[in-house]
């Protein structure tokens, strides 16, 4: 299993290139990191410097979007990182939420994000494609390599993942949901000729390492509350009692009433007051490093190929190096 570290880029940009520095040296191979232009700092810029002060490191957003930027000037972009420090990109990508809200704009469609996958990929790979009717290609690229990985939760999107997707986010690590969805993804890659193996499974969700439960939970709540907002999306979109989404992954959002995105993905946010503890123990990694050993292994058995650590609450450091000296060596090989 391979381990990634999801970071906001809050100023100091220098933090932020030093923590995944750190992670690199504790065996984390994924640096990942939020992208809403206008409640943190430009990710692309805070990437070239991590690249440069790493050795191997990959790293990408979690997630963009197609409607922040031009897909050529997202595509370019990777190709520019790739081209100085040798393919370490990745391109997470979803409909777009903060980013989209925040500015005021709906998140895309589905479709649109489809074709957004295939023209991304295929620009900062050096490839033709066509961008709002209009044939593209960078001619400077050569030998690029950008994997796609999309996020998703819903039926529609869960498929599309499976279509077009190199890999599929899942941002919760409840271990029912993610039996479901990933065998939801897998099998709309076989359904359209893919080999399903061939998509690769990224569980996404805060890890908190210690004995005192009640505290790690108040740092991790917020992140039901992330996920509630996606969930009320899909609610609003299949019903609350659809057969389409479990109900497992619904029916904890009936107390929610609204959302601050000005406290989005932060230790503390007041719009995560209705996520009960149940909803933080099944989404995040809790405990002693026994606990979150045996979960990723669970997580392991039932396809997951990394797992990204959400590291926004008051013990960032200390989780890497929890991680570095116990869990991932426990989990590598």
């Amino acid at each position: 299993m391979d381990f990634g570290l999801v970071l906001q880029t809050d100023p100091p940009a220098s933090e932020v290139v030093g923590l995944m520095r750190r992670a690199e040296r504790n065996g984390f191979r994924y640096g990942w990191t939020f992208d809403s232009a206008v409640l943190w700092q430009e990710p692309f810029v805070i990437y070239s410097r991590i690249l440069e002060h790493t050795q191997k490191l990959t790293v990408g957003p979690m997630v963009t979007n197609p409607g922040t930027r031009t897909w050529e000037v997202t595509a370019s972009t990777f190709a520019t990182l790739n081209d100085m420090y040798g393919n370490r990109t990745v391109c997470g990508i979803g409909r777009g939420d903060s980013a989209m809200r925040v500015a005021g704009r709906k998140p895309n469609t589905l479709a649109r994000l489809g074709e957004a996958i295939d023209a991304i990929r295929d620009l900062a790979e050096g490839r033709e494609t066509e961008v709002d009717g209009q044939p593209l290609r960078i001619p400077w690229v050569q030998n690029g390599k950008l994997p796609v990985w999309m996020a998703a939760y819903g039926p529609k999107a869960l498929a599309l993942a499976g279509q077009k997707a190199d890999g599929f986010i899942l941002q919760l690590a409840d271990l029912y949901l993610t039996e479901w969805m990933v065998k939801a993804v897998r099998q709309a890659a076989a359904d359209v000729g893919r080999d399903p193996a061939s998509v690769t499974v990224c569980v996404a969700a805060p890890a908190y390492v210690g004995d005192d439960l009640a505290h790690a939970r108040e740092q991790c709540r917020w992140f039901g509350g992330m996920v509630g907002n996606h969930v009320a999306d899909l609610v609003s979109r299949y019903g609350e009692h659809s057969d389409m989404v479990p109900e497992a992954l619904t029916a904890y959002i009936k107390e929610r009433h609204g959302y601050d995105y000005s406290h989005h993905g932060r230790a503390g946010n007041p719009s995560t007051d209705f996520v009960p503890d149940e909803i933080v123990d099944r989404f995040c990694l809790l405990g002693p490093p026994r606990a979150h050993i045996e979960k990723l292994q669970a997580l392991r058995d039932l396809g997951v190929d990394q797992f990204a650590v959400y590291n926004m609450h008051d013990a960032k450091e200390a989780t890497i190096d929890a991680y570095g000296a116990e869990i991932i060596p426990a989990l590598s090989g």
